[in-house]
């Protein structure tokens, strides 16, 4: 991470990352998702959610420690972040899965997906990479924010929450397939109503402190043809140093 980007990312809440998945990876992803679209979604449906990727094939376990993404992760959750969640959007029209209202924010303050800086550097609770499967156009709808809304000192009004009556200050944040967007959940955001011609097709993986969660149904390895490091990552919540991870209750 340059100073540039330590700059732009504590000043925004948000960084795009471009080419953060390449060619190969994408057409793997894709060709994946497709066999998914077709067994999951009917030709009526205007938008699906889909979790459980990590059990889809080794695509989707290469991008658990993606090398564009991973230093990112450690600047601001350090050197033991954790998988929190996956999952999939993909949105044909209008709403995702969501809905269109922007969530998050610098206040009320939630110690779970804050942000904060200390000492010298940057400290994020849940943090996000959002990677764009298809290309998202500048008028297309998608990712959109309030630059700088993490540091708010002031709830979000209600009565500008609502993305389908857009406020000016809203940005979108776009780019071709295989860019990232980077942001923490401290930062006020949504999904813009899509107009694409094509599906807006974003994959999402959440990171956390190593000792925070944010799911009650994280990802465990069990199971699992990870590495050494994607198992490091798909470690339980815990303190290192302190102790083995308890594995989950199920």
């Amino acid at each position: 991470m340059t100073d540039n980007d330590r700059y732009r990312f504590d000043l925004q809440g948000y960084l795009t990352i471009p080419n953060a998945l390449d060619g190969d990876q994408l057409r793997a992803l894709n060709a994946l998702l497709d066999e998914r679209i077709e067994a999951e979604m009917a030709a009526g449906d205007a938008t699906h959610r889909f979790g459980g990727m990590l059990r889809w094939g080794r695509p989707f376990l290469d991008v658990i420690d993606n090398p564009r993404v991973a230093p990112y992760l450690r600047e601001v959750l350090g050197d033991g972040f954790r998988l929190d969640h996956v999952y999939l959007d993909v949105i044909r029209a209008g709403l995702s899965p969501i809905g269109a209202t922007l969530h998050g924010g610098g206040t009320p303050y939630n110690p779970i997906q804050s942000y904060d800086f200390r000492n010298g550097r940057m400290y994020s609770g849940l943090f996000v990479a959002a990677y764009n499967l298809a290309d998202v156009g500048p008028h297309d709808g998608g990712f959109g924010c309030v630059p700088g809304s993490h540091k708010s000192n002031y709830p979000f009004p209600e009565e500008w929450k609502d993305l389908t009556r857009r406020p000016p200050f809203v940005q979108a944040v776009t780019g071709p397939a295989g860019t990232a967007v980077l942001f923490t959940e401290a930062l006020t955001h949504g999904a813009l109503p899509w107009s694409g011609v094509g599906e807006r097709r974003t994959l999402f993986y959440k990171y956390h402190h190593h000792g925070a969660s944010w799911a009650a149904d994280y990802p465990l390895a069990d199971g699992l043809a990870v590495t050494d490091r994607q198992r490091r990552i798909l470690e339980p919540p815990h303190a290192p140093g302190l102790g083995q991870p308890l594995a989950r209750a199920r």
